[in-house]
């Protein structure tokens, strides 16, 4: 029985140990992504960013808008600076 509790908490571990890497890896492909010269992958980090607060995360989407040249894309970088200006302000 002892061996059984052992092996299930080993698992249990090992288990949170890989989602919390593959969790890390995804994040840094999201920042990463906001660059991309795929319009899709700049949408998509535009909403990881969305749920990030911090001055670096503002200045990112400043340097963002000067670069993104799409409408759409830079209306949705506004739209999410506005928010995080309100709420650290």
């Amino acid at each position: 029985m002892r061996s059984r509790a052992l092996l299930f908490t080993g698992g249990v571990v090992t288990g949170a140990a890989a989602g919390w890497w593959l969790a890390q890896r995804r994040l840094t492909t999201h920042q990463r992504d906001l660059f991309s010269p795929r319009p899709l992958r700049r949408l998509a980090a535009l909403g990881f960013l969305a749920g990030q607060t911090g001055v670096d995360t503002i200045r990112l989407l400043r340097d963002y808008l000067t670069w993104e040249r799409q409408p759409v894309l830079r209306r949705r970088a506004k739209a999410i600076l506005r928010g995080l200006e309100a709420t650290l302000a």
